[in-house]
Order: structure tokens, then C-alpha cells, then sequence
């Protein structure tokens, strides 16, 4: 996302730093290249003209010389994409066992329905017990669709059908709600904020008064967004915007930046189109992102929304009493696929955003992933049990690739995997004077190494 906005400001950075003389000239250049890579990404043409001329003005202070006025019009730069955005992440901190209520908004086409599933899983992960309430009673299969998307992550979804009056839903409900930590309100949308969906928020938000009211809105409508949320400001008292469609536009840079204008604040962004793909907005990370700094914040915020607490701490468990099995294994491979796509995660690991990867090769690993994902599923349960039976009895390679689309390679090479991590967990009694928490020496490192030389292959 944003791809030419990050390519303008890394050249821009560069072309300061490597700048012998700071002149008009050279000024001149990393404006109009900025200004050019903002105005595609759909930023308000007048915002562009304002950092363009605090840019110059800057940079005609005579009282900066040197090294110093490079750090300064850096600094410059960096401050004025970052008030662009937002400055500050806005966080939301759920109380646990206070019954918390979010309600979504939005028009249609939005992504509330969606934005309500992702939600409610990214609290959900993070130890809380969470419900989602499907109040969309106009549009045909959408209660049908949040059941089928809570399922999906096993959150229970409470609907009625039968009722056509989104108050009423909820008055049968909340009984049942009190229970739950935080609900997840997923409310009706139409083609524009009219009279009739002005008043059926604000009777809902008298009944359910709910903590957060946040306004869904799609970043492929850019600097419209800006009218969005100064109209659902004034007339619902929005606390926050959730941008969607994160990952498919160059507009994102004018919902993220029309959003700042009106004042509501950009809470969540969802950059994709599975459950996990879905963050906390910190315009501070955002733009390391773009200059291909990384963000590791960002990353252990998607770990954690990604990976099960319970599944882990289950395997920890059978791995210590030698009882991981195939089936854990693929477990284990299914979470690492929840964390996202390879190139988004490296992207946000420093160093590796700028790092020149071959796509084929991301694309390759994520596919062995899948295959041997594929071939456990194709394996008797006694195979699963006892792989070693595999090695033993090859003929059963060629059944189990056949029968799941992949090579008897690919199923060795997942073997030696397999194998591998029981060892590490397993094998450790040589390596038990390491302790990872305190941080490891050269002489440590090279023991590990020598322990596990030329196993460890992707």
C-alpha cells in the first residue's frame, strides 16, 4: 500500500543525506517529488501546498548550517508526514468484566459486517470473552453472514431473525449479553447518512449506550472520507474511524489524512482480507513502514492476534511429555499462516523492508507451507502418530503425495522438520547452560550452531 508515497519520502531522505550543499535547487527536487507522491495518494492538494512552502521556508533559515540543517529538514519532513496521519496511535483499552459495548457504523459496502468478525477476534485473542450482536436488519443474509464469520473463529453471535426492529433485537438480547466482556455491535448501513438512518442510530445508541461508537469507512473512497466522518461526527458522535481496504488502494493516504482533518482519530486499519489482517493505526510505525524501516510493534501486535494462546501452551505441554504428533505439528503450521503473508511480515522486520527478496521465493515458501499442510491431512491417523512408520515403509510416501497434490520430497522435507523441532525441544541437555532470556554470546551462538549445522533449511 502507498507504495509511491514511501518510494518519494525514502528518496527524499536519501537526497538530504547525501547532499553536499542543501540548496534551492535541491529542495526544489524533494518537494515536487513529494508533493507528486502525495497528491497520487490522494492527499487534500492544499495540505501538499502547505508542506511544500514550510518545506522551503525551512530550508531558507540561514541560521542552520551544515550537518544541522540536514538533521532539521529531515526532522521537517518526518513531522510533517507524521501530523498528516495523526501523530499519536489512539488505543483502546478494554476493561475486563465491565461489559463493554462497541458499536460499528458505516455505509454500505463499508466492511462493518467484517470489521465486526476481525474485531471481535483481535479481543478475543487477547484473553477477553467476546460476543457479537448482528443488528443489520435491512440487508438480506447479513445476520446470516456475521453467524457464518463467527463461527469461523468460535465467537458466539447472537441475531433474531424474525425481528425487524434493530431496538426490539436488542432489548431480547442483553440478558443474555451481560455475560460477555465486550460486544460487538454490528449495525445497518445505507447509500448515504439520511433522516431514516440518522434516527435509528441515535434511538440504538440511547438504548444500548454503548463505550465506543467507531465509524467504519473503506479507504478506496479517499478524500471523501473526510465528508463521511464530519457527517457521522455531528450526527452520531463518532469517537474513532476504522479504515478497511488498507491493502487494495492508493487512496489510503486520502481516507488516513481526511480522517485527521475532521478530528477522529483512526483507531484500527484492515489490510486484508483474512481475519488477522487487521492492526492498531500508529502513524509513527506507518510511516517506518513506508521508509522500509519496519515496525516491529506491529508485528508482535499481528503474532499475537494471530497465534492461540491455549494451542500453544497445549503443544509446549506434549512436547515436553514426547507426545507431539504430526497432527500438533500441522497445528503449529496453520498458526504461522494466521500471522500473514510472508512479504507483509518482513516488511515490518527492520532491515528486511528494504531488502530485495525475489517474490518467487516468498511465494515458494509459503507454499511448502500449505503442501505439507495438505499431505498430513492426506495420512492415516497411525501415520500421524508414528511418522517414523514413513521412513520405514516408503511405499506409503508415494500414496500420501498423490493423494494431497505434492512430491515424496515434499513430504521428506517435512519430516526432517518435524523431526527437527522434537529435537530441539527434546534434545537440549548439552545447550541447558544457555539461557535466551539473558542474551547470547559468540561462544553460545557457535555451539547452537555446531548442535544443529545444516538442519534447520527452508
Amino acid at each position: 500500500m502507498l507504495e509511491k508515497l514511501g518510494s518519494a519520502l525514502k528518496k527524499g531522505f536519501d537526497k538530504i543525506a547525501n547532499a553536499i550543499f542543501l540548496d534551492k535547487k535541491t529542495i526544489e527536487l524533494i518537494v515536487k517529488d513529494l508533493q507528486r507522491a502525495l497528491i497520487r495518494a490522494d492527499v487534500n492538494v492544499q495540505l501538499v501546498k502547505e508542506i511544500g512552502d514550510k518545506i522551503r521556508k525551512e530550508a531558507e533559515n540561514e541560521t542552520i548550517k551544515g550537518i544541522e540543517k540536514k538533521e532539521h529538514i529531515t526532522k521537517i519532513l518526518h513531522d510533517e508526514i507524521l501530523n498528516l496521519l495523526g501523530k499519536e496511535k489512539h488505543e483502546l483499552k478494554i476493561e475486563k468484566g465491565k461489559n463493554n459495548k462497541i458499536m460499528l457504523l458505516g455505509l454500505y459496502g463499508s466492511g462493518k459486517t467484517t470489521t465486526t468478525h476481525k474485531l471481535a477476534a483481535y479481543y478475543s485473542k487477547r484473553g477477553l470473552k467476546v460476543a457479537m450482536l448482528g443488528l443489520d436488519v435491512h440487508r438480506p443474509a447479513a445476520r446470516e453472514q456475521l453467524e457464518q464469520l463467527g463461527g469461523k473463529i468460535n465467537i458466539q453471535v447472537f441475531t433474531d431473525k424474525d425481528e425487524k426492529n434493530p431496538v426490539k433485537t436488542y432489548k431480547k438480547l442483553k440478558k443474555e449479553l451481560e455475560e460477555f466482556d465486550l460486544i460487538i455491535i454490528d449495525t445497518a448501513g445505507r447509500h448515504s447518512l439520511d433522516k431514516e438512518l440518522t434516527t435509528e442510530i441515535k434511538d440504538l445508541e440511547k438504548e444500548i449506550k454503548p463505550d465506543h461508537v467507531f465509524l467504519v469507512i473503506q479507504a478506496d473512497i479517499g478524500q471523501a472520507a473526510k465528508n463521511q466522518a464530519y457527517e457521522f461526527q455531528k450526527a452520531c458522535n463518532i469517537n474513532g474511524v476504522i479504515i478497511t481496504r488498507m491493502d487494495s488502494t492508493a487512496k489510503a493516504g486520502g481516507a488516513l489524512t481526511a480522517c485527521n482533518e475532521t478530528k477522529a482519530p483512526v483507531y484500527f486499519i484492515g489490510t486484508g482480507e483474512k481475519t488477522n489482517d487487521f492492526e492498531t493505526f500508529n502513524p509513527k510505525s506507518f510511516i517506518s513502514r513506508l521508509l522500509g524501516l519496519g515496525d516491529l510493534e506491529g508485528l508482535l501486535e499481528k503474532v499475537q492476534s494471530a497465534i492461540d494462546e491455549k494451542s500453544q501452551k497445549r503443544a509446549k505441554e506434549r512436547l515436553e511429555k514426547g507426545e507431539f504428533n504430526l497432527r500438533d505439528f500441522q497445528e503449529q503450521l496453520k498458526q504461522m499462516g494466521n500471522v500473514g503473508s510472508f512479504d507483509k511480515m518482513l516488511e515490518m522486520i527492520p532491515g528486511l523492508g528494504k531488502a530485495k527478496i525475489p517474490e518467487n521465493l516468498l511465494g515458494a515458501q509459503e507454499n511448502k507451507l500449505k503442501k505439507w499442510q495438505f499431505a498430513i491431512d492426506s495420512m492415516t491417523e497411525k501415520e500421524i502418530d508414528n511418522p517414523e512408520i514413513l521412513e520405514k515403509q516408503t511405499s506409503r510416501l508415494g500414496r500420501i503425495a498423490k493423494g494431497s497434490g505434492t512430491t515424496t520430497t515434499d513430504i521428506r522435507q517435512m519430516l526432517k522438520q518435524y523431526k527437527l523441532l522434537k529435537e530441539i525441544a527434546s534434545g537440549t541437555s548439552d545447550l541447558s547452560s544457555i539461557d535466551p532470556s539473558q542474551g547470547l554470546n559468540q561462544k553460545q551462538i557457535m555451539k547452537i550452531a555446531r548442535k544443529f549445522k545444516g538442519k534447520i533449511k527452508f
